[in-house]
């Protein structure tokens, strides 16, 4: 029987070193780029060249650089979402779900409410309103699972499902109060002009992103300076410990489920105040929710750092997307570069956690003596 000599051993660090938090991420990016390069040569593109027009496509200049912001402010949205539950050991995978609701609870604002309050209220009302259509898609995932204790990774995520066909039931359905009457092919009704937000200038970036980075602020201070971020920090380190210091988990769970799905709502609602001002059918297409994972992975779940990895993918995405236009080079590589990064980043979790040692496997065997 064949036998391997050396087996890998896996010994949990004691204190994780501080460099390591910064180097892990980095390198998870700079070990993704390298295999890409790799891939690229061995399908006939030059890697320098892709990835000098991906940098300036979505960092190096103007359009470039105002896309990658504007895409950021979804992402910084669902990646904080991502991010939050995950500081309590929850698992919110239906961001996704939770956006195409605050999509649905922001148009309705916007056209219910618009020709009734001024800008500088509607749009408040707006965000307010997505936010709350996604705590409430979230609401029996959290009490199902604060009460019962069950997974909320399936329910969460069976629940996108849902969402989509709303967005599809919503917009495709003749006399719909979302849809455009006026209009022959289904199209979303677009919310009055009150409460839509104009653009820096030509660019697709909007004040939104602005409201995502003080939001992802917000919470970096929550988690780390207030009581209920300690209540947090404590059920996530020992439920038990949590238990005897008379923390009440089940309504923790539910306080951090519920804001989470209303960040993830927020993101829907934003794209309603800024680049869309209707529903958009194509966004269950997008995988906006799903990203916003990728992104929280990529921070490991920072709250702080999100913003930063939330910028770095939106600019990989918005450079893949126009390499077909610019280049040769098929829009997959960017697509590709994501999904490895993510791979990578999860992969260098467990080299910041983790001793990793490569040790000798000594044969046991007996060996018989002649007599």
């Amino acid at each position: 029987m064949l036998r391997i000599p050396f087996r890998v051993v896996f010994e949990q660090r004691g204190e994780t070193a501080r460099r390591l938090s910064l180097l892990v991420p980095l390198a998870s990016v700079l070990a993704a780029l390298f295999f890409g390069a790799l891939f690229l040569l061995a399908t006939g593109y030059s890697p320098i060249d892709t990835y000098i027009n991906m940098f300036r496509d979505g960092f190096a200049s103007f359009n470039g650089i105002t896309d990658t912001l504007a895409l950021s402010t979804v992402l910084i949205c669902t990646g904080i979402s991502a991010a939050f539950a995950f500081q309590m050991n929850l698992y919110n995978i239906g961001g996704e779900g939770q956006l195409y609701l605050g999509l649905i609870g922001g148009a309705w604002a916007g056209i219910a409410l618009g020709d009734h309050l001024p800008t500088l209220l509607m749009v408040p009302v707006v965000l307010l309103c997505g936010a709350f259509a996604g705590a409430a898609w979230i609401f029996v995932p959290a009490f199902v699972r604060s009460r019962l204790g069950t997974s909320e990774i399936v329910s969460t995520l069976l629940l996108t499902y849902i969402g989509a066909s709303l967005i599809k039931h919503v917009i495709y359905t003749p006399g719909s109060f979302f849809r455009n009457p006026n209009t022959s092919f289904p199209q979303g009704r677009l919310v009055a002009d009150s409460a839509s937000l104009d653009s820096f200038g030509s660019s697709r970036l909007y004040p939104t992103f602005f409201v995502a980075l003080v939001i992802a602020g917000a919470l970096y201070w929550v988690v780390k300076r207030t009581e209920f971020g300690y209540r947090i920090n404590v059920i996530a380190d020992s439920p038990k410990a949590a238990y005897y210091a008379g923390i009440h988990a089940n309504r923790t769970t539910m306080w951090v489920m519920l804001i989470s799905g209303a960040l993830s709502g927020l993101a829907g609602a934003m794209l309603i105040v800024g680049p869309y001002g209707k529903i958009e059918p194509s966004i269950i297409t997008l995988g906006y929710g799903y990203a916003g994972i990728v992104v929280a992975a990529l921070a490991r779940n920072n709250l702080g750092l999100i913003i930063v990895s939330g910028i770095l993918f939106s600019g990989l995405k918005v450079g893949g997307n126009n390499l077909q236009v610019t280049t040769d080079t098929p829009i997959h590589i960017g697509v590709m570069l994501q999904g490895a990064i993510l791979l990578f980043a999860l992969g260098g979790e467990a080299f910041r956690r983790y001793h990793i040692h490569v040790v000798r496997v000594h044969d046991v065997s007996t060996k018989k003596v002649a007599a």
